[in-house]
């Protein structure tokens, strides 16, 4: 049942090595009145920059193509629904290639009677599959893809493609970037407003938050060997201020000597994360007490003192830690809750 769904109150996302070191918005309701039926906005032509460059939409895109990682919930919030998406895999709780606040999203706008294409992606871009859908826009302001890739999906049709590091957009800025292809600039900065404000809320009760440090990691399963961990590039670790977090030294440092979005410390240099105050993990019920009882890596403060938010592994809630403009409503207060006991256990 898809009610079922909402009892939870990236490639880019998965955890523990090999899950994925690629992984209803109240804010929807300022997309104008053309755009709720399905259609862009208006004042074209425009032009977006991003990394490969400028990208010029020359007339209201009618068909929307999505790639990679959720910004096909762009366009769902400012009330357009695309002709093609990726299908997402990682915390697919039902096995229908669609997350829970993409589906309901999908349901207010009526674009469940008749889905969007579902574009495969486990292995790479399917450019056949794009070009299938005919769109007059690919929209990508999240993703990972190559400048190479760029190139053959222009060939398909004007191509947004994210503004600096690969998978290092932050959930404002693929707002930012696909909005204004889709004509909808201020309409998406009155949804990124609008996010914010619900973040604001929600976080104003927990004061416990503000202060603290705090990491998104990932442990292999099975292999305490190593602490996996993602840069600050790393859109989940952005995520984290969001929250009032306070980016530790220990990472801003490996970051600045790591050119990738993710790297490894070895165990025996656990102490490296000793600033560490809550740490947040792919896992399940079994990873804290792992952790605590290895004579390693339980000397790390936050998995001393129990200060480790373990999501799920390919649950829902997972997927939600790579953010978006529908997946932060749709999880926050859980987050928060999570969050608030960690930096309670952290005093």
């Amino acid at each position: 049942m898809r009610s079922s769904r909402r009892t939870l109150s990236l490639v880019a996302l998965a955890a523990a090595g090999m899950l994925g070191l690629g992984a209803c918005s109240s804010g929807a309701d300022t997309a104008s009145s053309e755009s709720s039926n399905g259609t862009a906005g208006s004042g074209f032509p425009v032009t977006v920059e991003h990394v490969f460059g400028e990208t010029e939409i020359d007339a209201a895109p009618e068909r929307v193509a999505t790639i990679q990682w959720a910004n096909q919930d762009v366009a769902l919030a400012l009330g357009v629904v695309p002709v093609g998406m990726p299908a997402q895999t990682y915390g697919d709780d039902d096995g229908d290639g669609i997350l829970p606040w993409t589906y309901e999203k999908l349901e207010e706008l009526g674009g469940t009677d008749d889905l969007p294409v579902l574009f495969d992606e486990a292995s790479a871009l399917d450019f056949e599959a794009v070009a299938d859908t005919a769109p007059d826009v690919i929209l990508g302001g999240y993703g990972g893809f190559t400048e190479e890739d760029f190139e053959t999906l222009s060939q398909i049709a004007p191509t947004v493609a994210y503004p600096d590091a690969p998978w290092g957009s932050t959930w404002r800025e693929m707002a930012e970037l696909d909005g204004a292809a889709l004509g909808m600039a201020d309409e998406a900065d009155a949804l990124i407003a609008d996010v914010e404000q619900q973040i604001a809320d929600a976080i104003a009760a927990e004061p416990a938050l503000e202060g603290k440090t705090a990491m998104m990691g990932y442990f292999t399963p099975g292999d305490f060997s190593s602490i996996g961990y993602y840069s600050t590039d790393d859109a989940r670790n952005k995520y984290l201020a969001d929250f009032g977090f306070e980016t530790p030294e220990s990472l801003a440092t490996l970051s600045e000597e790591n050119e990738e979005f993710f790297g490894t410390v070895s165990a025996e240099n656990a102490d490296t994360f000793d600033d560490v105050d809550i740490m947040v993990v792919y896992g399940d019920e079994t990873t804290l007490p792992g952790l605590q009882a290895d004579p390693l890596l339980s000397q790390i403060p936050a998995v001393a003192n129990g200060s480790v938010v373990v999501l799920d592994n390919n649950s829902p809630l997972a997927a939600s830690v790579s953010p978006t403009v529908l997946s932060i409503p749709w999880a926050l207060d859980e987050f928060v809750g999570k969050f608030a006991d960690a930096a309670e256990n952290a005093e």
